[in-house]
């Protein structure tokens, strides 16, 4: 018979302290204590109490009465206060590092990115350099207040939940113990693959409150997202959370093979998904540029564009070559998962709504259910750094997932 862990008071009100926090996060505009009783099933008693520790902790805070009819008294909204507890994001990819902040409330505090190339950096190097850009950030935050609930790190490869980082092909690194470099340890910080953060970013409401509009992508959607730059990575979202898989590296389609004879990847297969749609070999292809070293540079990304748009060769066939494989591996990841929506995000993101549309074609006309599934393939409502973005999310979802850690319950 299974052991089950009795609960206690602490743990109840944090676990429901929790509840009415996401509920408040995936909410499109501020809650009343009725609204939020209402959505989270607690009894009102139970939610002034906890609106009351949410409010004197200063993550709340309360707007002007509001009166919604001519009768009863008017309701008090609440919503997320600003400028006192902060996610902070950092990344390293091989086009250079960076970090974000992030507010509750969903504001990028401030957000800094060094553009360079660190192919085959050594790993220490690349890490004091970090360690450098971000000591003065945690300096500022402390100063104005602030409270860094907590801090994730972005990597281009296979990382354990241990914070072992087994392979970045892309920049030359192996099983390297990401707590060994100091930023990471001073900062407590968590790590995961890239293209898992970036697809968090995505999501409305995730660990903090942002007006989402006219937002592709629902809190409790389900979609897969595909990170494209010189490697190429996934991510499955399954109402609104990540599936991870049992060891953390679910979502490697960059390494799908869609060439049995293709040319040998960096993994040891052949023909994999980003031998042609990934960054370094569609500049290689198109001819702008002779080897992989050169290709990794962000400023033929842009002249890449250009040549496709003005009918280049060598360029078009590159991006078809690109489309074709991607078609390929998207039409099988929807058949796998019986999932209807797909966003395409990094230098896909660039193309335009037109090169989308024709890929969506192509995969709609694979796929087994194309009689009664409408595949769906979006652009990222997220573009600018997503990973980083997504690590400052999941920097805050340590408040949101354990608030009495934060604050003050008596």
């Amino acid at each position: 018979m299974p052991l089950v862990k009795s609960i206690n008071q602490d743990d109840l009100r944090n676990h429901n302290l929790s509840v009415v926090l996401s509920a408040l996060a995936r909410s499109r505009e501020p809650m009343s204590r009725a609204a939020l009783a209402k959505e989270t099933g607690l009894t009102k008693a139970t939610l002034s109490l906890l609106s009351d520790i949410l409010l004197r902790n200063g993550v709340l805070r309360q707007l002007q009465p509001t009166s919604g009819a001519s009768f009863g008294r008017p309701s008090t909204p609440l919503t997320f206060d600003s400028g006192r507890w902060v996610g902070l994001g950092m990344q390293i990819n091989t086009d250079g590092y960076g970090y974000t902040v992030l507010d509750v409330t969903g504001a990028v505090v401030e957000s800094a990115w060094v553009e360079c190339s660190l192919d085959g950096a050594n790993p220490d190097a690349v890490f004091d350099r970090l360690d450098a850009l971000v000591a003065p950030v945690e300096r500022r935050l402390a100063e104005r207040g602030c409270t860094v609930t907590g801090a994730q790190l972005a990597l281009p490869g296979l990382v354990t939940n241990r914070n072992m980082l087994l392979d970045a092909r892309n920049l030359g690194w192996r099983d390297l113990d990401l707590t060994r470099f100091d930023v990471f340890r001073r900062l407590r910080a968590e790590a995961a693959n890239e293209a898992t953060l970036a697809a968090i970013a995505q999501i409305p409401g995730y660990a903090s409150q942002r007006a989402v509009g006219d937002w592709p992508i629902g809190p409790l959607d389900s979609f897969v997202y595909l990170s494209t730059d010189v490697g190429i990575g996934g991510a499955f979202v399954r109402g609104g959370q990540i599936v991870m898989g049992d060891n953390g590296f679910a979502g490697e389609v960059g390494h799908v093979s869609v060439n049995l004879r293709g040319p040998l990847c960096r993994c040891g297969r052949h023909g994999c998904l980003e031998l042609y749609a990934g960054r370094r070999a569609m500049m290689i292809d198109a001819g702008l540029a002779g080897n992989d070293k050169d290709a990794a540079r962000t400023e033929l990304l842009p002249r890449l564009h250009e040549a496709w748009r003005g009918g280049d060769t060598k360029a078009v066939f590159a991006v078809e070559n690109a489309v074709s494989a991607l078609a390929s591996v998207i039409a099988s990841t929807v058949n796998i998962l019986d999932i209807d929506t797909v966003i395409l995000g990094g230098l896909w993101s660039e193309f335009g709504d037109d090169l989308r549309e024709n890929l969506e074609r192509r995969v709609q006309s694979q796929i087994l259910a194309r009689d009664v599934l409408k595949v769906r393939l979006l652009f990222p409502p997220v573009t600018e750094h997503p990973a980083m973005y997504g690590a400052a999310v999941m920097g805050l979802d340590a408040l949101f997932r354990n608030p009495l850690a934060f604050m003050d319950a008596e």
